[in-house]
């Protein structure tokens, strides 16, 4: 019994088994004695999960980029974070002059929509030149070589960016009608997480539906499956690699502006870094290549990163919790990639197809 229990598993496997009893112990340990503390109302609690909400949305729509790009070519667009970043950096500044005519506090619920499709637009461009100018010669070249020309395109991005704007951070105008909170079961809201939750669920709905229900998405889970055999069946193979590159930078531009109406503060040419970052973690969470996991896993990693540091840090007696979201949402990057790669919703690629 003991000789056939080593052979099953080797020394590897008991050690992830321990290190998953381990961080399972210490999550209960943490969530039982900030609970038993009291340090935190149910109300807080509500705030911290709508707050979650809102960056997760965020999150999730930048995913989608990841996802969309990872289904039809299997290759990570490290540089989607870039594209995110050209569309919120641009738009800054149409924000400014809406705000200075008045256009934007006097009919936000029409500026707002501009906006977004105006950051849709700039981001979407410069996803298709990306595809067309640095991955398209590559397409046939082993993986890693358009991964490292993906690097490669996001410093390029970054960098051109700085020369066009400068290296000093803008804000996003305050839209008055955002302004303050709804009660929900005594908990104070504010209504611009509400609004961002929504706009972003929307956006999201609206791209489940062209995956699932329209002929330009059927066509792209056609090539995700086998594009030599959609070749076949007369799909233009690259028209529906371009129409997924620009599907995923309308996302990221409209995440830049929804992201600059919830934190307008921070606008920069390396605000796409960590938000990109954060994005491919939730792509790997819910998934790679699902688009309903980039979804879920985008809205679990932002009110993880929201509950997570106060329910669990608090309760293991680590100071400045608050500070350490960070560490927390790319300790879970780690521990997806080690405990199930596959993510929640993925599957597992077969050998040749990996």
């Amino acid at each position: 019994m003991g000789r056939d229990f080593f052979t099953r598993y080797s020394w590897v496997d008991l050690v992830l088994y321990a290190l998953r009893i381990a961080i399972f112990a210490l999550i209960i340990i943490g969530a039982t004695n900030t609970l038993i503390s009291g340090k935190y109302t149910t109300n807080q609690w509500i705030s911290l999960a709508f707050s979650g909400l809102a960056q997760g949305s965020i999150y999730a729509l930048i995913a989608l980029g990841y996802t969309l790009v990872y289904g039809i070519l299997l290759m990570i667009n490290f540089a989607h974070g870039e594209v995110y970043m050209a569309g919120a950096f641009t738009t800054v500044f149409l924000a400014d002059a809406f705000h200075k005519a008045g256009f934007l506090n006097d009919a936000p619920w029409l500026a707002i929509p501009l906006m977004i499709v105006f950051a849709g637009l700039i981001s979407m461009s410069i996803a298709i030149l990306l595809e067309r100018i640095a991955y398209r010669p590559l397409r046939g070249a082993p993986r890693l070589v358009p991964l490292i020309t993906a690097i490669g395109a996001s410093f390029f991005l970054q960098y051109t960016f700085r020369g066009f704007y400068g290296t000093g951070f803008r804000t996003y105008p305050e839209v008055r009608a955002l302004r303050g909170t709804f009660s929900l079961g005594g908990s104070e809201i504010p209504i611009v997480q509400v609004v961002v939750f929504l706009a972003a669920l929307v956006i999201m709905l609206g791209l489940v539906w062209l995956v699932e229900r329209s002929k330009i998405g059927k066509a792209m889970r056609a090539v995700s499956q086998n594009k030599e055999v959609s070749a076949l069946m007369g799909i233009n193979i690259d028209r529906i690699i371009v129409i997924t590159f620009a599907f995923g930078g309308l996302l990221a531009g409209a995440a830049g502006v929804i992201n600059g109406l919830y934190r307008p503060q921070g606008v920069n040419f390396f605000m796409g870094f960590f938000p990109g970052i954060k994005a491919f973690t939730a792509a790997v969470l819910g998934g790679i290549g699902s688009v309903p996991g980039a979804m879920l896993g985008g809205l679990f990693l932002g009110v993880f990163e929201s509950i997570g540091p106060n329910l669990i840090l608090d309760g293991l007696g680590i100071p400045g919790a608050n500070q350490l979201k960070d560490v927390f949402a790319f300790t879970m990057l780690v521990l997806v990639l080690i405990f199930r790669p596959q993510g929640i919703l993925g599957e597992r690629l077969a050998e040749k197809k990996a």
